[in-house]
């Protein structure tokens, strides 16, 4: 019997086994790289091992540390979450070969499936070999692991060989695994996926189907169970084929495996030998604790001869500290105050005060909703996503309201380029017009109200705020009967609550102040100087680092004085596990070019000049 567990990952779905672990009387163990000495997962858990020397972007990924904290801490059983070295084979004997419970597939199962290529050959298909125009659009793939990384779209020839480059070197740095193969792309495809669960006893379920077609750089962003529109003879199919795959390597605990329909043909993607990310909706569908049968398989346990019977619709959207706008630019900082309204599931590595930093994955959590219908969760998801508190930095959270209530999702017409098609509409800025007064009122709310008042009734107090990329500027008054300010009636105002009333219209504007940083219900402010720093000022054409992360390198010849174009890469940076693309603002003569590989930077590094010409 498993009496202590430790899990081998971090954030959120460290904290998402922990949970289960409690419930069911296990003890906890988390491991932890210097960067995380202070997360979430660590002070939950029962008890936590630092895992030394190495660097944070790389910790999670030394399985010998790994295995030495289990024993260390008295463990007695390994579970991998999902990412890191959840697919790695050897990973898998190293803990059976300590004496420790493995929950998770036979490392020959791993082995089999975990790699793409080899996947591919087990399901009588194989990768492009030479890739001639002809192929083209194809897809460059890391042959281990997920989560987007390590894949490329190549549409023109001439990128190809930066496409395999860049995919080997983030394929690399997030699995410990550089191989690469190409397949075809399938353009407007769904993605749609069976989460199966199996014994030791040679029982194998099929728990439904799971649409994953919303995707950002070929990584989900929401997900729902059970997959809409599918006819029931293609549900078939695919439970079939998974359990097929399943069996075919003897497989044991959790696993998905994924598919692109197009039409009503279903192409085999690969099996994820793991539990994955999107677990939840199939868990509220089917009133299952997934975690839950991983433990009673590793223990032994048979499942039953059928599984649970289908219930409703579940909906999930993974929340991200990230920029859409800014080709999905990952966001640091402070995350100040989080939280969700009641009615829907939140897993989550992150609470109050915690840093979101530059070393790994940038989602925060997943919100999961359950309703009767598709209809009822999805209205279910968005509100309750509308309505939470997110002080801190930049959130995709706008973007999963609209995706979330846009007639291509809500109608089921989804495929993998709804956000190649949408995304320009869907992050369109359409802040609260009231905020930025809202937050002067707040702020000049305690102030004696001689501190305000002028001899010239005609000239208003002013503030400046930087929302949605422009500047605002706001004119208030100090009266002898309290605050004014043209257009609105001031019902109320205090540091944390601003009342107003426009056209009849009476709303409340709760506002909260971190430094410069100010939250006013949703919409996000940075108050700006009364008189702005001539010396902050840049030379048109600088190319300013748009994110924290490491320079890992840079264009090929690139020198200064050579000749570029708008929209040429010129440097990578590597963040949050990915790399990012830096291209030239304007076409001209590169004058500076202070990057070179290895070279860390922070949010607004001057990175390199381009003069245009």
């Amino acid at each position: 019997m498993i009496t202590s567990v430790l899990v081998a990952n971090r954030g959120e779905i460290a904290c998402r086994i922990f949970r289960t672990c409690g419930e069911l009387g296990i003890r906890t163990v988390a491991v932890y790289s210097d960067a995380d000495a202070n997360a979430l997962h660590t002070r939950v858990a029962d008890a936590a091992v630092r895992l030394p020397g190495a660097a944070p972007s790389v910790t999670y990924l030394d399985g010998d540390l790994i295995v030495k904290a289990a024993v260390a801490a008295g463990a007695d059983a390994v579970h991998p979450g999902y990412g890191f070295l959840s697919e790695n084979a050897d990973f898998a004997r190293a803990v059976l070969d300590a004496g420790l419970v493995w929950i998770g597939p036979p490392p020959e199962a791993i082995e089999a499936m975990a790699s793409k290529t080899r996947a591919k050959e087990l399901m009588g298909l194989a990768p492009l070999g030479e890739v001639t125009e002809a192929d083209l659009p194809v897809l460059v793939k890391a042959a281990a692991g997920g989560g987007g990384r390590g894949m490329r779209v190549v549409r023109r020839p001439e990128e190809l060989s930066d496409a395999l480059e860049g995919a080997r070197a983030e394929a690399a740095s997030a699995f410990g695994d550089g191989e690469v193969f190409v397949e075809p792309y399938i353009e407007n495809g769904r993605h749609v996926e069976v989460q199966i669960l199996a014994d030791t006893h040679g029982t194998v379920w099929a728990l439904g189907t799971r649409d994953c077609s919303l995707q950002r750089r070929h990584q989900k962003v929401i997900e729902e169970s059970p997959a809409p529109g599918l006819t029931e003879r293609l549900t078939d199919e695919l439970h079939t084929l998974a359990v097929r795959a399943a069996r075919a390597v003897d497989y044991v605990g959790a696993g998905t495996v994924e598919f692109l329909v197009a039409g009503d043909k279903a192409h085999f993607l690969e099996m994820n030998t793991r539990l994955q990310v999107e677990h939840p909706v199939t868990e509220a569908v089917f009133d299952i604790d997934l975690v839950a049968e991983q433990l009673r398989v590793a223990e032994g346990h048979a499942l039953a001869d059928e599984p649970p019977h289908a219930r409703g619709h579940a909906v999930e959207a993974r929340l991200y500290a990230e920029d859409p706008a800014r080709d999905w630019a990952p966001q640091t900082g402070t995350l100040h105050r989080f939280a969700v309204p009641e009615g829907v599931r939140l897993d989550t590595g992150f609470t109050d005060g915690d840093e979101i930093g530059v070393h790994y994955d940038p989602m925060l959590a997943k919100l999961i909703a359950h309703a009767p219908t598709r209809a009822g969760a999805i209205r279910k998801l968005a509100g309750a996503l509308e309505r939470s508190t997110l002080h801190g930095p930049l959130t995709n959270r706008d973007l999963l309201v609209r995706s979330l209530r846009h007639e291509e999702f809500t109608s089921a017409r989804m495929d993998t380029a709804f956000y190649d098609r949408h995304l320009t509409d869907l992050t369109d800025p359409a802040p609260d017009p009231y905020a930025p007064l809202a937050a002067a009122l707040a702020d000049a709310h305690g102030r004696s109200r001689f501190a305000g008042w002028r001899n010239v009734p005609s000239q208003p107090q002013t503030k400046r705020y930087a929302m949605a990329g422009e500047e605002i500027e706001v004119r208030y008054r100090h009266t002898r009967a309290g605050l004014e300010a043209d257009g609105v009636r001031i019902v109320h105002a205090d540091a944390a609550l601003v009342v107003l009333e426009a056209d009849g219209v009476r709303r409340n504007f709760e506002v909260a102040r971190y430094g410069d940083e100010i939250h006013v219900n949703a919409t996000r402010l940075t108050a700006l100087p009364r008189f702005p720093d001539p010396t902050e000022q840049h030379t048109p054409g600088s190319l300013l680092a748009p994110m924290p992360g490491t320079v890992v390198r840079v264009a090929e010849g690139l020198a200064v004085g050579a000749p570029v174009r708008a929209g040429e890469p010129l440097l990578w940076l590597e963040a949050m596990k990915m790399q990012h693309k830096i291209a030239a603002p304007v076409t001209g003569t590169l004058t500076a070019l202070h990057a070179v590989p290895g070279l860390q930077v922070t949010v607004g590094a001057l990175l390199a000049v381009v003069q245009e010409t």
